[in-house]
């Protein structure tokens, strides 16, 4: 017998009786779930209004949860052995002094081209200075080829060097004489730091020659000889450094292998032992 049939069979009264019962337990179970919804609906409300009102709590609870996530990633790289993923940091290329060479203007890329070739370094780091020269030789007042020629003259672009007597970075700022300047740079150590040197070395020139009154004796006060017999011809050297950026700079085509221009040093009077003790390092 099918249920079709078994149900028929029965009397009307059980019928209507065991529709009832269905009913029942139906509404039963639909008012059941409607009130357990409704409580957890309250309890999430109720949840969220607390950890809205007590913003310490809610921290600390993502926190948490974000250092039990990176605890479970950091296990997972661990037992696959890829140390880069581990110690990966997206942010890093956010401390790189590089730029597109495709990002300067034609100028600009000429002579960072031309430096990257000549001190064998890469175009990279390279355009970023020669931006970086640009914009704040502009500010300045300074010929961005002069600032340029320092570096190159300086240090060969090299952001690390030092000199015998303490003389840092990409202009070899001497960091313990102008530890002032580097205040507005966070310290002594953004000497490091490849534009805050430029930044600072400009600002040390720019005095030097204020200073002197002339663009070559700037210089000779910029390496510290302004009252010595001589500069050992670090004048003549930037400035004939400064003639083949603005030769490149100009569109001319400069072998990177080509020697520097002669100059002749500036001449000098001989200094007396009062004007020796007062000679000014960079």
């Amino acid at each position: 017998m099918t249920a079709r049939s078994h149900w028929l069979s029965l009397p009307r009264q059980a019928q209507s009786a065991l529709v009832l019962f269905i009913k029942d337990i139906g509404q039963g179970l639909l008012v059941v779930s409607h009130n357990t919804l409704a409580l957890l609906g309250f309890a999430v409300v109720a949840v969220g209004l607390v950890f809205a009102s007590q913003a310490d709590l809610r921290q600390q609870l993502e926190n948490q949860v974000l250092g039990w996530l990176n605890a479970r990633h950091e296990a997972r790289v661990e037992a696959s052995g890829d140390v880069l993923a581990l110690m990966a940091e997206p942010e890093a290329i956010n401390r790189a002094t590089a730029v597109d060479p495709k990002e300067l203007t034609r100028q600009q890329a000429a002579v960072a081209n031309y430096l990257a070739r000549r001190y064998k370094v890469a175009p990279e780091p390279v355009s970023r200075l020669v931006k970086e020269a640009w914009d704040v030789g502009q500010r300045a007042r300074v010929d961005p080829t002069l600032i340029l020629s320092i570096m190159a003259i300086e240090s060969g672009f090299n952001p690390f060097a030092q000199s015998a007597v303490g003389a840092q970075g990409l202009m070899q700022v001497m960091t313990r004489v102008h530890d002032d300047k580097y205040e507005a740079f966070g310290g002594n150590l953004a000497a490091f730091d490849p534009i805050t040197n430029l930044r600072v070395g400009v600002q040390v020139l720019k005095e030097c020659i204020q200073r002197a009154g002339t663009l070559e004796e700037g210089l000779r006060r910029y390496v510290g000889a302004a009252n010595l017999p001589d500069d050992t011809g670090y004048a003549g050297r930037v400035l004939a450094e400064q003639e083949l950026l603005k030769a490149v700079a100009q569109g001319r085509t400069i072998s990177p292998s080509a020697p520097r221009p002669i100059r002749e040093p500036a001449s000098a009077p001989v200094p007396t032992g009062e004007q020796v003790a007062m000679t000014v390092m960079h």
